[in-house]
């Protein structure tokens, strides 16, 4: 029969695995799926949290009909995939909802992890000395932390509305969107190691794709279709949607500022290859309102509050019980942490 303790231990194992592979397969999800225009400025990728699930099948609502993934003994429930989703972060759960692929990695992660879980438990993995000492440190943390958390909740009613009110007007700039523009393109890839052949062959398509723009009546679109080595951007006719100007490279920027709407640009040379753009439409930066926001902020000022709440309260203990540290003996264990650290 499994104690209590016995679950914490196979909670915390499983979790840890957990970590891993949820993050690497919801990055290499939304790798597949946010493919990047070559006029995007690529931003850096945010670690997502990680919900840790029951590495034991449960019970299930409606018995073995309630399984929605299994592999081998590994078994994941309509329930345990709700409560996935429910421990994501916000971020995460709205990539879930844009693309449901996304959710479908997580569980095969998921159920990677039972199957791993199992092996290691079969083994006796938890009982190594290193291991049962890292698990009781993720325990010990995990007891401080939900505990803290506990005592530092703020009151039901905070914020109220003239507290996201002023921190809407404090912080109004950060609530800025840039000004953004509709484009078009007909790309000709030439890569950066392109042998003298490639280079004519690309130069001489490009010219094919100017001198076809200058016709009377020319379509773009068309064009577009027929010319440009993006087959994705090709079977839309170039259309690239919209873009924020700090989305668009400093070369592109510099081309279709200027350009009137329906404009084409000269051709830009980046280190994929050539790249020729039209000005469908613009918009005019904004501020979001604070309709738009306000949930937003009021999670952000509870965030706020609650951390202060616990620092609060880390101070009182700390004052209630005076920490005294023999600071020539600390300094003396730095040295042989280092040395096994350069090993």
């Amino acid at each position: 029969m499994m104690t209590t303790r016995d679950f914490v231990r196979d909670s915390l194992l499983f979790a840890l695995a957990s970590t891993m592979l949820f993050s690497a397969t919801t990055d290499a999800a939304l790798s597949q799926t946010q493919k990047p225009q070559p006029a995007r400025q690529q931003a850096p990728a945010a670690a997502p949290a990680t919900a840790a699930a029951n590495p034991a099948p449960a019970a299930t609502e409606g018995g073995d009909a309630d399984v929605v993934a299994r592999a081998g003994s590994a078994r994941l429930t309509a329930a345990e995939v709700r409560a996935l989703i429910a421990g994501m972060n916000p971020r995460d759960r709205a990539a879930v909802a844009r693309d449901p692929r996304i959710l479908s990695q997580t569980v095969r992660a998921q159920l990677a992890n039972q199957l791993v879980l199992k092996e290691a438990m079969a083994k006796k993995w938890d009982q190594q000395p290193a291991v049962a000492a890292q698990l009781q440190r993720i325990r010990d943390e995990a007891v401080v932390q939900t505990y803290l958390r506990s005592l530092s909740q703020p009151a039901d009613g905070y914020p109220g509305d003239s507290d996201v009110e002023t921190a809407y007007e404090a912080n109004k700039a950060s609530f800025l969107v840039p000004r953004q523009f509709q484009l078009a393109q007909i790309f000709i890839a030439q890569g950066p190691d392109a042998d003298k052949a490639v280079e004519e062959k690309a130069k001489k398509k490009l010219e094919e794709v100017k001198k076809s723009l200058k016709e009377p009546g020319a379509n773009f679109a068309s064009i577009a279709a027929r010319e440009s080595d993006d087959p994705e951007g090709a079977a839309k006719g170039g259309d690239l949607g919209w873009l924020r100007e700090n989305q668009i490279r400093p070369e592109i920027k510099s081309q279709i500022f200027g350009l009137a709407v329906n404009a084409v640009s000269d051709p830009v040379r980046i280190e994929d290859g050539w790249h020729v753009f039209k000005l469908i439409d613009t918009k005019a930066a904004y501020t979001l309102p604070l309709s738009e926001v306000r949930e937003m902020l009021q999670q952000r000022l509870r965030e706020d509050r609650q951390n202060t709440n616990q620092r609060r309260y880390l101070g009182k203990v700390a004052d209630e019980n005076p920490i005294s540290i023999n600071e020539i003996a600390l300094s003396k264990l730095i040295e042989p942490a280092a040395a096994a650290s350069s090993k």
